[in-house]
């Protein structure tokens, strides 16, 4: 790793949570936007970040455009989606043209970007974050013999800070013989093995491994897939999920960058007639 990239992460310590606008991120006081775009990419593509990106042009992509020609009164798309859509006919254009209300543009274009029905041209980061895999580098893997300056003492603090929450969380493991791990929690919750978990339990799962992997309610499929394996086929798992989603309990989405997972994993998603696999699972209800 680059020093550069090492304070980037560094800087990402010093926030709440480990998450910040990226204009806040500034790893060297002259480091210009360009240079810091570029090296927040690299870091993403690595894992050890994750970001959110804020659509700046698209356009139609050739299932949008097949859609477009059926009779619009049998869509599957809502009014504004369908706006959208016949906003961005003709060539690239910015959410500013879609003629919907700002609020709503980024999230309706991201829907038709997942169910594949339009193509991403440009985008802006807005917000990163510190990855588990970003944490787990800078704990366990990060050497480094470079005498760069910049590093200093807060974020030596900041480090610090990190080692002693990762250290508290051993010790406790140590000290406690009867301390469960992650995931045993929220097994027990579950019908013994050989069983059917009903819908309910698979909700209550999805909200458990959301919550201790910190997901940020955006589960990705395959953490689910592993717990459920022994008890439920992939199809069983399909349709649970379906009917979850019907009774408007969650949502599904597609993943759209992939940079971040392995083969394996995308994999575990569900496929779709149209578009890339949903991937993603959000709860909609408290």
């Amino acid at each position: 790793m680059a020093p550069k990239e090492l304070k980037f992460l560094l800087k990402l310590l010093g926030f709440p949570d480990y998450r910040a606008p990226l204009t806040k991120i500034q790893p060297t006081p002259k480091m210009k936007a360009g240079e810091r775009n570029s090296l927040c990419r690299r870091l993403c593509n690595h894992g050890f970040v994750a970001s959110a990106v804020a659509v700046t042009k698209f356009k139609i992509a050739p299932p949008g455009k097949s859609l477009l020609k059926l009779d619009p009164g049998g869509l599957l798309v809502k009014e504004e989606e369908l706006q959208v859509l016949q906003a961005c006919a003709k060539g690239t254009i910015s959410p500013q043209r879609t003629s919907i209300p700002h609020d709503k543009q980024q999230a309706v274009i991201e829907s038709l970007s997942q169910r594949g029905l339009i193509k991403v041209v440009e985008g802006r980061i807005t917000e990163v974050w510190l990855t588990e895999q970003g944490q787990q580098y800078l704990l366990n893997n990060y050497e480094g013999n470079s005498t760069s300056e910049h590093i200093h003492l807060r974020m030596l603090t900041d480090y610090l800070r990190l080692l002693r929450k990762f250290q508290g969380v051993n010790r406790e493991q140590i000290q406690s013989p009867t301390t469960e791990s992650q995931e045993e929690p929220t097994i027990k919750k579950l019908p013994l093995s050989g069983s059917k978990p009903t819908d309910a339990e698979i909700l209550q799962l999805i909200q458990d491994l959301d919550k201790k992997l910190g997901t940020n309610n955006y589960l990705p499929i395959f953490h689910l897939r592993q717990q459920l394996h022994t008890r439920l086929s992939r199809e069983e798992l399909d349709k649970a999920l379906y009917r979850l989603q019907k009774q408007e309990q969650i949502e599904l989405s597609a993943l759209v960058h992939t940079q971040n997972y392995t083969p394996e994993q995308i994999n575990a998603g569900i496929k779709q007639r149209v578009g890339s696999k949903l991937f993603f699972i959000q709860v909609t209800v408290e």
